[in-house]
């Protein structure tokens, strides 16, 4: 635990601080400058000198030109490498067995429902709406298989 610290119990100093000696804040500024060396040309932008002397708002857009021709160019340089196409010919080279051994050896439990196959439906949807009554749309709907998982 820490010892509590009061303020009473450290006395101040008798006498003041030692002022500080004649003239020292006039020639201080003096001082300082003497010792602050300008930056020599060999150690700053020494080929971009010309970049210092364009106005500002003309620096700006050059700064946004070169960043943004930099994402472009990694857009474009990215968007070849980055095929999914590629993708699904490697997989529709997978043997089917060796696809659901795979599966089927994985750390989660598959079931067969997650390796059933949907029917994609090849029919054309109708242009005009359908006229369904109530009762034929529920029996269409009752003659629908569901599972348990579900209810």
């Amino acid at each position: 635990m820490k010892t509590p610290f009061r303020l009473d119990d450290h006395p101040r100093r008798p006498q003041p601080l030692a002022p500080p000696p004649d003239g020292y804040f006039e020639r201080l500024p003096m001082q300082v400058m003497q010792r602050v060396q300008p930056a020599s040309a060999n150690t700053s932008w020494a080929g971009l000198h010309w970049l210092t002397a364009l106005p500002a708002p003309l620096r700006t857009a050059l700064a946004a030109g070169v960043v943004l021709s930099g994402f472009v160019g990694s857009f474009l340089l990215s968007e070849n490498s980055a095929t999914p196409t590629a993708t699904s010919n490697h997989l529709a080279a997978v043997p089917r067995t060796e696809m659901v051994e795979y599966l089927l050896a994985s750390e989660q439990p598959l079931t067969l429902t997650d390796l059933a196959e949907l029917p994609v439906t090849e029919q054309a949807l109708p242009e005009t709406r359908l006229q369904v009554s109530p009762d034929e749309l529920q029996e269409v709907l009752d003659a629908q298989p569901t599972e348990d998982t579900y209810l």
